[in-house]
């Protein structure tokens, strides 16, 4: 953990926040180049280690600046990071912010020199420290669960991220009570705290780093297959409690109140009208009812929008008079073209028209009629 001459200012103003299970020679190496290298706050977590590993605990706390939290039994990686955050917040107010590493050597001080005084330039950013995993000689298992989290992430989240399962990362100090009361107490933790960034806005940005592995002595407390399901299970929790997922039940609420009340009018009004004309009265006057049903639920239940209601209501119009008119217009084409008679199968067409008018309607309500940007 050699290097140049770093800013004095990430050294002097951030925790560095090492957890730690059953230490070894590579962790008594990261203390003593954290230390060397002039970072003034170090805060250790023991995290239950066996009694013969707690010598390295002990010869860490009479380092200079080091302090070192203990707890008493294993209770996982995500609890570790949580007691450093509280002790950070409540003893250090001062400092800007904390840098999260490992202890196995894995994350080299000029990365952590780099990802701390980026954050230090943005301010309000979380750093991640993202390594490459197209190098030769990474874990296959590595490879694996970096992609395959990735891949979920980028689909089902529209996060964009090449290292979810980064160790080391910058995080501002106004942002460690929020990350106190995410959920996640072993590595499932550190997938939520991403998650989390993502559903209140937090800024995040990668900073590259070297991808280190001893293909010789490479160990982890990670667990493939137990700690694949906690993440699984966090990421399952936070995709059907999201927006996401409260503005499909408002999406299918409002979507059988439009068609219901389509197929009803249309039925009404098949016999005196002609199949165009009767066609685009229903569905004016389905769309006007639903629109408002639609509207209440978006912004009491889905995106929870605490105020400026009437503001968000003139935007969610201004979206929705265009967008009813596109589906009207096409719809009367396609029933007129089509000569579509039969209630059931204009009801169909209309169906199929508006899903596609669905996921566009949702990232512009998100991002513009009930953002909560100030």
């Amino acid at each position: 953990m050699e290097g140049p001459d770093f800013a004095a200012d990430c050294r002097r103003s951030t925790a560095i926040v090492l957890p730690s299970l059953d230490p070894d020679a590579k962790f008594a190496r990261v203390v003593d180049g954290l230390v060397e290298a002039g970072f003034e706050h170090i805060v250790i977590v023991d995290d239950g280690s066996a009694p013969e590993r707690r010598r390295f605990f002990e010869e860490a706390a009479e380092k200079p600046g080091c302090t070192v939290l203990t707890h008493e039994v294993n209770r996982g990686k995500g609890r570790a990071l949580k007691t450093a955050f509280s002790h950070v917040s409540e003893r250090l107010p001062e400092l800007a912010g904390v840098i999260t590493i490992d202890g196995d050597g894995q994350h080299l001080l000029p990365d952590i020199v780099a990802c701390g005084d980026r954050m230090l330039a943005e301010g309000d950013a979380v750093v991640l420290g993202c390594r490459d995993f197209s190098l030769p000689g990474i874990p296959p298992r590595s490879v694996a669960g970096n992609r395959t989290t990735s891949r979920f992430f980028r689909l089902l989240f529209g996060i964009r991220l090449s290292d979810t399962q980064t160790g080391l990362r910058a995080i501002p100090a106004r942002y460690l009570e929020t990350f106190c009361g995410v959920e996640g107490e072993r590595f499932e933790y550190e997938t939520n705290m991403l998650l989390v960034m993502k559903r209140l806005g937090i800024p995040f940005l990668e900073q590259p780093i070297a991808t280190v592995y001893d293909p010789e002595d490479y160990s982890s407390h990670y667990n493939p297959v137990k700690d694949s399901l906690r993440i699984g299970r966090v990421m399952l929790r936070f995709l059907t409690t999201g927006s996401g997922f409260r503005y499909v039940v408002s999406s299918v609420c409002s979507w059988l109140v439009d068609n219901g009340l389509y197929l009803l009018l249309m039925t009404l009004l098949g016999g005196r009208l002609a199949a165009a004309a009767a066609s685009t009265v229903s569905q004016i006057s389905a769309r006007v009812l639903s629109s408002l049903f639609n509207f209440t639920m978006n912004d009491r239940y889905v995106f929870r929008n605490g105020e400026n209601h009437w503001k968000a209501f003139l935007k969610y119009y201004c979206l929705c008079i265009p967008q009813t008119l596109i589906s009207v217009v096409c719809l009367t084409a396609l029933v007129a073209g089509l000569k579509i008679g039969h209630p059931a199968l204009a009801t169909l067409v209309k169906i199929i028209l508006e899903l596609i008018l669905f996921v566009i309607s949702y990232y512009i309500q998100k991002k513009w009629v009930f953002s909560d940007k100030k």
